[in-house]
C-alpha cells in the first residue's frame, strides 16, 4: 500500500466514525437539511487541517509544557459539547420555523474539532503515523485528509437529511435530537470520567 493510500485509509476511518462533529452535523442534516449542514461540515473540515498543521508544527509540545492550555482546551470541550447538547435538547422540532433555530454554522464546527478528543488523537496519531519532523509530508497529509473529512462530515448530514422525511412530525424530532444530545452529554461525561 502506497503511504498516500494508507494516509486516506487513516484519515477515512478518523473522519467516518462516531464523534461529537458528527453527531451535530446528523442532527444538523436532520432539522435543517444538507445544504444548510454544509456550512459545519466546511467548518469542521477547516478547523481540523489547522489543528493538524499546527499540531505537526510542535502545537502538541506546547500543550505538553504547559499543562494548564491543555486543562482549559479539555474543560472548554467539555462545556461546548453540552451546549451544543442543550441547544439539541432545547429545539423544539418543528421543522417549518428556520427563524427560531440556525443551523449549526463554520465557526461551530471548527470549534467542535478544536474541542474534540477525538480530534486531537487523530491529530496528534497521524502526525506521530505518517509525517514526522518532515514537512512535506505534513502538507501531503492535510491535503488528503481535507476531502476525505468534508465528505465525512457531509456524508452525515446527509443521512440526517434524509431521515428528515420520517422526522416531519416534531415530537419525533423532539426524540431524535434529545437521543442525539444524550450521545454528546455522554462525551462530555466521558471526558470528565475517562
Amino acid at each position: 500500500m502506497s503511504l498516500s493510500l494508507s494516509m486516506a485509509a487513516f484519515a477515512l476511518a478518523a473522519s467516518i466514525s462516531p464523534g461529537p462533529v458528527n453527531i451535530v452535523a446528523l442532527g444538523s442534516g436532520a432539522r435543517h437539511g444538507l445544504r444548510a449542514s454544509l456550512r459545519h461540515a466546511a467548518g469542521a473540515t477547516l478547523g481540523f487541517c489547522l489543528l493538524l498543521v499546527l499540531t505537526g508544527l510542535g502545537l502538541h509540545e506546547l500543550l505538553l509544557r504547559w499543562p494548564l492550555l491543555g486543562q482549559l482546551l479539555h474543560w472548554g470541550g467539555v462545556a461546548f459539547l453540552l451546549y451544543m447538547a442543550w441547544k439539541l435538547a432545547s429545539d423544539d422540532g418543528r421543522l417549518g420555523d428556520d427563524r427560531q433555530a440556525k443551523a449549526p454554522g463554520a465557526w461551530q464546527g471548527a470549534a467542535m474539532q478544536w474541542l474534540s478528543p477525538k480530534a486531537w488523537l487523530a491529530a496528534v496519531a497521524g502526525i506521530g503515523a505518517y509525517v514526522g519532523n518532515e514537512q512535506q509530508l505534513l502538507w501531503l497529509f492535510t491535503w488528503i485528509y481535507g476531502p476525505i473529512c468534508f465528505v465525512s462530515v457531509a456524508s452525515w448530514a446527509w443521512a440526517g437529511s434524509m431521515i428528515r422525511q420520517y422526522l416531519g412530525e416534531p415530537r419525533r424530532l423532539r426524540l431524535f435530537n434529545r437521543g442525539l444530545a444524550g450521545l454528546l452529554v455522554a462525551s462530555a461525561g466521558y471526558l470528565v470520567l475517562g
